[in-house]
Parts: C-alpha cells; structure tokens; sequence
C-alpha cells in the first residue's frame, strides 16, 4: 500500500495493491486512523484484484473516523466486480465510487 497526504488540500491517498483483506488491517489503520481527521479521503482501487469482509469493514472504520455522513471518502478505479460487490453491500450509499 502506498499512502500519499497532500498537506495543501488535506487528503489522504491510499493506494492499495492486489488483495485488499485482513492482511493489510494494521497498515490500513495506522495510515488511515492513528493520527487526526483529514479533510477528504481517496481509497485507489486500481490495482486490487479481491477482497474480502474484513476490507468493507476497515472502509466502514475508516468513514466513522472522518465524521460519518460528513466524511468525503472516494472510492476510484474499482473494477467492474469490485465495484459490483461495494454496491451490493449498499456502499454506494456510504462512499462516493468513481
């Protein structure tokens, strides 16, 4: 994973790579929810293949820790059946997906 912040618009890029899973939940949670609030989030698909449960939970730790139904979190480059999957779980609702 590669985490980029952009101090002059206070946004956090991760840039996962191929499995977005429970393997991951420790560096997803420092990079994500050990310091403050950022201003917006963008969470790069481009290159994940497959996750699994415990990734839509992180992405649901990670949107109540920047404000809930306040937070700005996109979801970018998701394939068509990982796309397919976020909005069978409805986080569609939740994230906006590009």
């Amino acid at each position: 994973m590669i985490v980029h912040h952009d101090s002059d618009n206070d946004c956090l890029t991760l840039q996962l790579g191929e499995r977005f899973d429970f393997s991951i939940h420790r560096e997803f949670h420092d990079a994500c929810l050990r310091d403050g609030v950022a201003r917006s989030y963008v969470i790069d698909f481009s290159e994940v293949n497959s996750m699994d449960s415990s990734a839509l939970g992180m992405l649901l730790l990670l949107r109540e820790h920047a404000g809930a139904d306040k937070a700005d979190i996109r979801i970018v480059n998701a394939g068509a059946e990982l796309r397919g999957t976020l909005r069978v779980a409805g986080f569609d609702e939740l994230f906006v997906l590009h």
